[in-house]
């Protein structure tokens, strides 16, 4: 049986989802901006927005009594999340490679 998610837990819960949006979207710009400008010192703040994006989904499985493969799932989330952005970029590195002056 699921347990109820207490009204206070549920604002709680509203607030950690937004902040997982948030977070993610920072961590995933702060990446690709790091990695597109070859700016390094932002490649921490991406990671930071990371951390925050984990604490946000600790969070929110806790405020909605998330257990069992819910939580299974969140840790699949976190890994995926954590790995795309540099899956992508490799990705998008050899498809697109450091074409000359004159290559169309």
């Amino acid at each position: 049986m699921i347990d109820p998610v207490d009204l206070n837990d549920f604002f709680v819960g509203f607030f950690a989802s937004a902040m997982v949006v948030v977070a993610g979207a920072l961590y995933a710009g702060t990446f690709a901006w790091s990695r597109l400008r070859a700016l390094p010192r932002l490649m921490p703040w991406a990671y930071v927005a990371y951390a925050v994006l984990f604490v946000s989904l600790l969070v929110l499985s806790s405020a909605l009594n998330l257990s069992g493969y819910w939580r299974v799932l969140l840790v699949l989330l976190l890994l995926g999340y954590l790995l795309a952005p540099h899956a992508i970029w490799h990705l998008c590195r050899g498809t697109h490679g450091e074409q000359t002056p004159g290559e169309g």
